[in-house]
């Protein structure tokens, strides 16, 4: 294994001799393979995702610097490792969403008044479950009549990886539900995790076995659970917090609370420091006793979860996209650290976005290796915010200033000052690109603004032809929330793009037919198993969801929620094909229709059309259809009387603000549009209704009073 340095920093790239980079070369490259090996084919990494950045980005600048030095077995010529793909998928009944962060007392007091707005409650005292946010794996634990029978990670949050065998393993999971009170169905959900006195232990091991050491608690837990032999797992000290379910055939509680006493009698370990709050001044105190707490806690925590008690409350406030509205995590104050910029890089989007990114003398912050850090944009770097106001008190970045950068949770690094007495006589401004850096120097411009005026984002003009936008476009198509396509990731889209083998999405699928001709096995980076596996990824993607299609097809303005609003929409790819078609040719009843689904406005119309009528981007769908099979949207699982109706409401509702009404209608299955058409099925009028009660009439669309609405869905 080879020795990391634990003297001075590195020598800047710019100042190595010729024979000190030749040895630096040879050092990185075998740290890199060890890496790549211990990542892709062992599942047990022992750094993190930036400290193996920066590795790999020395590698990069010295061997960009010094060309001479680059040969046929570098790892700037591979294409990492060969990906395990030994645990098979599995499908979330009940989707593992993620939380909304508060790292400000205030962002506490604005979730705890969202929550009283949308409930419309008074006099009422809201009650908080309160407990630490372990940072470790999450896990879904799925019994039926008591016994364990799947055991998955998060993944994408609609699907993970099977782990039962491993999970079998952990004393703190039980194999068979204790007590009386159990459902038939019953998903248990926590975090595995390691303590740090079992991580110095087993460290200390494999030190001794001349083993992996990794890096951190968290690292050590998950490539624990990840081995392909269970008596690994079994050998490693691992623990499981249970504080959430999924999908339950019966509630035997009905408040959170009390959802964790019962985990507790069926078996499992609950965190000893939950506790029940009653305000906003509890919430704030447990946060900031736990706080106090940290370093003497035994396990790696990064903040608190705060979660409304009442499950019936839970139900009532529901989603907003894929983070729930009654619960949030209130992070630890961000950290902060002082490192020098060494110079400012664009990155060019799938849109065609510039985005500034500051090179930095990597630097530690909250025990994660930053080494770049996001500009923003043009005005961010100048010291003018998004409204025209000063930002760091009208102090411009400069290359070779000293900054201040900051870190919450996972929050992308951010540069929060400059300390001008340190910058030097030498620090230069930098000069926003007027003409793109890809190959084609196009020209680049500033959005327009609603209003007509300039924005912030620079863009380069050269859409499709540009090869930046194309390449960010596959990255997108084969990621987790898209195509979910293991082994083909951003340094694989890369390297297949400047080999000419995939230039668009439908290239990914026939890559296997061309392998007679491509040879991807006899390519550095690459062999028989590798490339089997790749080819067995690509071929299990052959089906994929609605909504993952239009989300994958990477259309401006088209994000995951409103690719999910869409698919829910339309419910089939030819019914969306149909509309967006209609769309781009100006069709006013298509449009009208479209404009009526919730969440979708003018902008996403705008971006749907701009796609669509570029004869280019129909012929890359039309391949692509050719080649996957796209599945309906998942039809409503609800027995309600309004499942699969389309719903509007205008006027004042008196009984439920209209937030819940929306939430309360998609829980039963209905789909909830913004304004009135033919395909309207109710529309609910309160007081005040205006224009949405005369388009009802004019479409004859049934009109219910808030209390008909309430009789209808039974509540």
């Amino acid at each position: 294994m080879v020795a990391k340095s634990k003297t001075k920093p590195p020598i800047d790239v710019a100042e190595l001799t010729k024979a000190q980079a030749k040895v630096e070369l040879m050092r990185l490259a075998l740290e890199l393979e060890g890496h790549d090996k211990r990542y892709y084919q062992n599942d047990a990494p022992s750094i993190t995702d930036a400290e193996y950045d920066a590795l790999r980005q020395r590698f990069n600048a010295i061997e960009k610097r010094f060309p001479e030095f680059v040969s046929s077995d570098s790892p700037s010529q591979k294409v990492g490792a060969a990906p395990s793909g030994r645990f098979r998928k599995v499908r979330h009944a009940v989707p593992m969403l993620s939380l909304d962060n508060a790292f400000a007392e205030q962002d506490v007091l604005d979730f705890v008044g969202r929550i009283e707005r949308f409930l419309k409650l008074s006099d009422d005292k809201i009650a908080f479950s309160a407990e630490p946010k372990i940072d470790g794996l999450s896990m879904s634990l799925r019994y039926e009549g008591g016994e364990l029978v799947t055991a998955a990670t998060r993944g994408d949050g609609a699907e993970g990886e099977d782990v039962t065998a491993n999970i079998r393993t952990l004393e703190d999971v039980p194999k068979k539900l204790k007590g009386r009170n159990v459902p038939e169905i019953c998903e248990v959900r926590g975090e595995v995790y390691m303590t740090k006195k079992a991580f110095l232990a087993l460290n200390d091991r494999q030190r001794v076995a001349g083993d992996t050491v990794f890096a951190n608690p968290r690292n050590s837990a998950a490539g624990s659970l990840r081995q392909k032999d269970p008596s690994i797992t079994a050998s490693r000290p691992l623990g499981f917090f249970a504080y959430a379910w999924g999908e339950m055939s019966a509630m035997p509680e009905d408040t959170q609370s009390g959802m964790i006493g019962w985990f507790q009698r069926c078996g499992f370990t609950t965190n000893p420091l939950t506790k029940l709050c009653h305000s906003v001044e509890q919430l704030i105190a447990f946060h900031r006793k736990i706080e106090e707490q940290r370093a003497e806690l035994d396990y790696d925590i990064d903040g608190v979860v705060y979660k409304v008690d009442r499950i019936d409350w839970q139900e009532r406030l529901g989603f907003v996209s894929r983070t729930p509205r009654w619960a949030i995590a209130h992070k630890f104050p961000a950290e902060r650290a002082m490192t020098v910029l060494r110079d400012i890089e664009i990155q060019v989007g799938r849109t065609g976005s510039f985005t500034p990114v500051g090179k930095l003398e990597p630097v530690g912050v909250g025990g994660v290796i930053v080494q770049n850090v996001t500009l923003h944009n043009e005005d961010y770097i100048k010291g003018i915010g998004g409204d025209g106001e000063q930002l760091r008190e009208g102090r411009d970045i400069r290359i070779g200033d000293t900054v201040v950068i900051q870190r919450a949770g996972d929050v992308i690094p951010q540069v929060v000052d400059v300390i001008i007495d340190k910058r030097p006589k030498n620090a230069r401004v930098f000069q926003f690109p007027k003409k793109c850096p890809c190959p084609l120097h196009t020209d680049v411009v500033r959005e327009e603004t609603a209003t007509g005026e300039e924005g912030a984002r620079a863009r380069c003009t050269g859409e499709f032809a540009c090869p930046f936008q194309k390449i960010e476009h596959l990255k997108l198509f084969a990621s987790r929330r898209a195509f979910d396509i293991d082994g083909l990731g951003e340094k694989q889209i890369q390297f297949f793009f400047e080999q000419g083998w995939v230039k668009e999405p439908a290239d990914i699928f026939t890559l296997p037919a061309r392998n007679n001709r491509i040879k991807l096995e006899e390519h550095e980076g690459y062999g028989e198993t590798s490339v089997r596996n790749l080819f067995g990824a690509i071929e299990s993607r052959r089906r994929i969801s609605l909504e993952r299609f239009i989300f994958a097809l990477g259309m401006r303005q088209v994000g995951e929620t409103t690719a999910l609003a869409l698919a829910r929409g339309y419910g089939s790819w030819q019914s969306f094909h149909d509309a967006c078609l209609a769309v781009a040719k100006d069709d006013e009843e298509t449009i009208a229709e479209m404009d009526a689904l919730d969440q979708i406005g003018d902008t996403v119309i705008a971006s749907i059309k701009a796609y669509f009528g570029e004869s280019h981007n129909r012929g890359i769908v039309e391949r692509l259809t050719r080649e996957v099979t796209i599945l309906d949207a998942e039809k409503p699982k609800s027995n309600s009387a309004v499942a699969g109706k389309t719903v509007v409401f205008t006027g004042s509702l008196e009984k439920m603000t209209r937030d819940e009404a929306k939430a309360t209608a998609e829980r039963l299955g209905a789909k909830v549009a913004g304004s009135v058409s033919k395909k309207t099925d109710y529309v609910v009028a309160g007081p005040g209704a205006g224009s949405k009660l005369a388009e009802a009439k004019k479409h004859n669309v049934a009109v219910l009073t808030e209390d008909e609405w309430l009789k209808l869905i039974g509540e």
